[in-house]
């Protein structure tokens, strides 16, 4: 699958989560009248539309299974326009917007550039159809809560969910945590985690025993990408959601409110984060090629046994947990550290950090709100939140709903717990991982409830699944983690989580002045970061810190600081409120 796990887009600070209220557009139709979405569109005259995409990772037309679904039901092509693939950074962003029209369909942050898109006219107002939404009105507090105090509808949440925003959203696995290949964990004992540094040589001896892959390729217990790289090395930033931190701007905030931290302090989590690095690399466990190869070589990388830890379970266990690998005991599972206390998302009952939004100068509109609202529909959430994203995907193709309740089919048994699987010529062909939608991102949080079968749209949570997936590797980690059958639940028995509630905040976009500061500034922080990751040796890290402060202090780092500090202790407010909100 070309596209990534759409929470991906929190971790990797590409977007700044900002303010979407108080504006107002011209991009309202000239006929403010309602317009019925019910019709049969894959009856229209063919389209093709731009759809601009920061969390994407593929650019080009959409193909395979999902192109298939789109052009069977809309009769309609997406032609996706990725950032991240077109050099990263704002340029594709800002030469579109220069240009008057950044697409038809957008897929953008929630913050600055949808306040840009609305006063630019660039977005629609899509007032008109949002009656005829049957599936996005049944999240109709969210979708007012994003267009509160502006004078339609020019934006649609994206992984919005009915979930108690204390509650993690993610209930399965958590969004990050310390996952080691654990057959090679298990075969060097099981040594005691103490902290993160005592990782290390565990990984050590994990590398030593297995220096190369079943490919014959050298192993590295650490493999980095840069793709994601924003206010800071995204990778710097992992290992602090161990200790309940995540980021604001240039602030690690604590998702209890009970600590604030500047990312370039000698003794921040970030910093600690960087000297875990530079440690691992002296030790030789990083890979040398993490600096110039992106997350697609990476997860390849992955996908051949060729990495040993990942700070995440949808990329570890994405890319190695096959069924043919966990059915010989191969795989990641979470690892028990013992002073961990893993930060997680709450369900946003406001939404996520991205928005879906129509051009102003889209030729369909019509098509592409029906389009928006078929994304929160059930066959929409599985089929674009398919794979890394948790749920099933195409019914009929990789599960059917059987006698007992939701089951994966032989196909996606293939497909998703082994790996890929050629998909048959009338679902479009080509591999099923290559077909997935490359929007990377879901309109509906994939732990809710589908309506049309009463469980969760995560194939995970099925009893058909939980039944049949038992195999050496998670019955040994049950095992060793006192009977615990999930992660989550491994983590909330001990007291090693702690949640963020989902409040939907959105912190004011910045000024001018603090723009082009920040800018100069996380550019510093990013290429510092490396340097010191892969500084030669402790003096030579310590100098580069020290360089890093001086430079960034050199250019306004502490006014942005200022602001960002501000816009942390505001969000843990907002956290407050809507805990007591909700209960």
């Amino acid at each position: 699958m070309r596209s990534h796990k759409a929470i991906a887009m929190m971790v990797a600070p590409l977007l700044g989560i900002l303010s979407l209220a108080a504006c107002t557009g011209s991009g309202t139709p000239e006929d403010a009248e309602a317009v019925s979405l019910d019709q049969d569109w894959s009856k229209a005259e063919p389209i093709t539309i731009d759809v601009f995409d920061v969390p994407a990772n593929y650019q080009g037309i959409q193909s395979g299974w999902f192109g298939k679904i789109v052009k069977d039901k809309f009769n309609m092509e997406l032609n996706i326009l990725a950032p991240n693939v077109a050099g990263g950074g704002d340029t594709l962003y800002n030469t579109r917007v220069a240009g008057g029209e950044l697409g038809d369909l957008v897929i953008v942050g929630k913050g600055k550039q949808a306040d840009e898109l609305v006063e630019g006219g660039l977005l629609l107002d899509a007032s008109p159809y949002y009656e005829s939404m049957k599936n996005a009105s049944a999240y109709d507090p969210a979708v007012q809560k994003l267009n509160e105090g502006k004078d339609g509808v020019y934006a649609f949440p994206t992984t919005v969910s009915t979930i108690k925003p204390t509650e993690p959203g993610e209930s399965i696995d958590p969004t990050f945590g310390p996952f080691l290949r654990w057959d090679y964990y298990a075969e060097a004992g099981y040594p005691e985690i103490g902290t993160l540094e005592d990782l290390l040589p565990v990984l050590k001896e994990m590398q030593d025993a297995h220096p190369k892959a079943d490919n014959g390729k050298p192993t590295y217990a650490i493999s980095l990408f840069k793709d994601w790289d924003g206010n800071m090395m995204v990778m710097g930033k992992q290992p602090t959601t161990l200790y309940g931190y995540d980021e604001m701007g240039f602030v690690l905030a604590k998702a209890d409110g009970s600590d604030y931290q500047s990312i370039i302090d000698a003794d921040s989590e970030y910093v600690r984060a960087l000297k875990f690095y530079n440690k691992a690399n002296q030790m030789g466990l990083v890979d040398p090629e993490s600096t110039t190869q992106n997350y697609d070589t990476m997860f390849a990388k992955y996908q051949a046994g060729q990495v040993l830890l990942s700070w995440w379970p949808w990329l570890g266990q994405s890319a190695y947990n096959t069924e043919k690998n966990m059915a010989d005991g191969k795989g990641f599972e979470l690892v028990p550290m013992e002073d961990q206390k893993i930060f997680t998302y709450g369900a946003e009952a406001y939404g996520g950090g991205l928005v879906y939004g129509i051009g102003s100068k889209a030729e369909d509109p019509a098509r592409i709100a029906a389009f928006i609202d078929w994304l929160y529909s059930p066959e929409g959430v599985q089929v674009t939140s398919s794979d890394t994203m948790g749920a099933a995907g195409p019914e009929g193709l990789t599960w059917e709903d059987g006698p007992d309740g939701p089951e994966l089919t032989e196909f996606g048994r293939k497909a998703i717990l082994e790996g890929d699987a050629d998909v048959p010529a009338e679902w479009g062909g080509g591999k099923y991982k290559d077909g997935g939608s490359a929007l990377n991102v879901s309109a509906v949080l994939p732990a809710e409830v589908d309506p049309n079968t009463g469980l969760p749209y995560n194939y995970k949570y099925w009893p058909s699944y939980q039944e049949t997936v038992a195999n050496p590797l998670t019955e040994d980690w049950s095992a060793q983690m006192g009977g615990a059958t999930t992660t989550m639940q491994y983590l909330q028995e001990n007291d090693q989580l702690i949640v963020a509630p989902g409040s939907g905040f959105t912190a004011p976009t910045d000024d001018s002045e603090i723009e082009t500061l920040r800018n100069q500034v996380k550019a510093s922080i990013v290429e510092y970061s490396w340097k010191m990751a892969f500084a030669k040796d402790d003096t030579e890290f310590d100098s580069l810190l020290a360089e890093l402060q001086e430079t960034v202090n050199g250019l306004g780092y502490e006014k942005v600081l200022e602001v960002d500090m501000a816009n942390a202790k505001a969000q843990n407010d907002a956290r407050v409120a809507v805990a007591n909100e909700f209960g």
